[in-house]
């Protein structure tokens, strides 16, 4: 089933999850059309880094084929998805991800104390992706890996 254009959407909502692209990146039926949610606040690391897979499997076990709640603002991301924060019962699982040390608050594009927070006490008890020395935060793998790509022929 084609996704629909995200901005279609109510700002909150409940659906099903039924995909777990990767950490931050997610599908939600919703009045039977997949919706693509990608969580706001956060970076998790991409499928081939470090932690990618792991990020991706905590987010499936919190929250695949579960009835979640979806909060936006309404924002939409360039790729249409609908940026959120999605919560199972009261869990939030933006904030989960990145206490369990798989997501970065995503600075750039998010001033949430708690997030920062959250991310300071995991980078200090050394949980998950903290426990790597040389983390290298997603925003920065991409862009190696995009510099990459364009030397090889």
């Amino acid at each position: 089933p084609k996704s629909e254009k995200a901005n279609s959407l109510p700002k909150n909502f409940e659906g099903k999850v039924v995909a777990i692209k990767d950490g931050d990146t997610f599908k939600v039926l919703y009045e039977g059309k997949e919706r693509t949610i990608r969580l706001e606040h956060i970076d998790c690391p991409e499928k081939s880094q470090p932690f990618g897979k792991n990020a991706k499997q905590l987010a499936s076990d919190l929250c695949f084929g579960k009835i979640v709640n979806v909060v936006s603002n309404g924002k939409i991301d360039r790729y249409q998805r609908l940026i959120a924060e999605i919560y199972v019962g009261d869990k939030n699982v933006n904030k989960e991800l990145v206490k369990n040390g798989l997501a970065w608050h995503f600075v750039k594009y998010s001033k949430d104390k708690a997030y920062a927070k959250l991310e300071i006490r995991a980078r200090e008890n050394h949980v998950g992706l903290w426990a790597d020395i040389h983390a290298i935060a997603p925003w920065d793998w991409r862009k190696v890996k995009k510099t990459k790509n364009k030397k090889s022929f």
